[in-house]
């Protein structure tokens, strides 16, 4: 039986009106290839476990199920995201889950109005923000039925900090790999595959990437402290004659998503470079980033993705 490449888009859908053209697009999407969608979610669904959680205009349990009904009927999986650990904050704005429970703060009380810093994170050993993140996942994983999440953890500057009472002095790598180990083990006890952010697991200086796309802050040994059965999302967004990060997390044995964003020419050098492992079964296919440089409804037609969609196909 033929391997099934993964054809897929990363999108943020913070609205019913997002999850609205989304599912009217889902029938063209399908034409042009896709066949997996990860939909960044996060504070945007109308949570009954913690609806002081929930954002402004969240996403309803009956459009959630409409998306789920669209993507079943067009054979394309749905897997939806929620950010863990890193960016809980976004310029001057405290995502819920910080607002409501400051105690949880990696860096509590520090960088008013978030200024000095690139995003907030939460404590990975604060004994109760599991728990309720936990509650999170389990209400994304039955509205959407799914059978994986995708938890971020990419760009994940804040994590050690001198002003966290619990992780102050601590190994970086190993406070990492305890937060995916913890996410892991919930999800394998509801039998739902992990997928994450590939960032913080690689080293700048041997990989040759810079701060964003690889770790400077003494993460990256966290890559031989957590399962292989973990899908990597290996994000690189410039042209680069090649992407050592690929044949790094193969060779660690981890199954391998490159992700690429709107740069056509870096698509098409990021594909070009991952077909050389395409014989290796946990080469997965290619997703197309999309960080709202184009909207629902306009997925199908926008460059990258047309392109990335037509490269798969040959």
């Amino acid at each position: 039986m033929e391997r099934r490449l993964w054809r897929g888009i990363h999108l943020i859908s913070n609205s019913n009106d997002d999850i609205d053209a989304l599912v009217k697009e889902v029938p063209e999407l399908t034409n042009i290839g896709v066949n997996v969608l990860i939909v960044e979610v996060d504070y945007s669904y109308a949570y009954s476990s913690h609806p002081e959680l929930q954002g402004p205009d969240p996403i309803t349990f009956n459009h959630a199920r409409a998306l789920v009904e669209e993507c079943r009927s067009h054979d394309i999986r749905l897997i939806p995201q929620f950010q863990c650990l890193g960016h809980q904050s976004w310029g001057k704005t405290t995502f819920p889950l910080l607002t409501k429970y400051p105690e949880f703060d990696e860096t509590p009380g520090q960088f008013p109005n978030n200024e000095g810093i690139y995003c907030r994170s939460w404590c990975p050993q604060h004994p109760d923000v599991n728990r309720i993140v936990f509650s999170l996942f389990d209400e994304l994983i039955d509205v959407f039925e799914a059978d994986a999440l995708h938890v971020g953890m990419d760009e994940v500057f804040l994590i050690a900090s001198e002003h966290c009472p619990r992780c102050r002095n601590q190994s970086p790598s190993r406070l990492f790999a305890k937060a995916a180990n913890d996410y892991y083990e919930h999800l394998k006890k509801r039998g739902v595959e992990m997928l994450m952010w590939g960032d913080r697991l690689l080293d700048s200086k041997t990989t040759g990437y810079g701060m964003w796309e690889a770790s400077e802050n003494q993460t990256h040994p966290a890559v031989d402290m957590i399962p292989r059965d973990i899908v990597i999302c290996d994000w690189h967004y410039t042209l680069r004659e090649d992407y050592p990060s690929i044949p790094f997390f193969l060779e660690k044995g981890f199954r391998v998503l490159p992700s690429g964003w709107k740069d056509v020419e870096a698509t098409k050098a990021f594909i070009g470079f991952s077909r050389r492992f395409m014989g290796n079964e946990r080469m997965l296919g290619y997703l197309c980033t999309t960080w709202g440089a184009v909207k629902p409804g306009s997925l199908a037609q926008w460059p990258p993705i047309r392109f990335a969609m037509e490269m798969l196909s040959q």
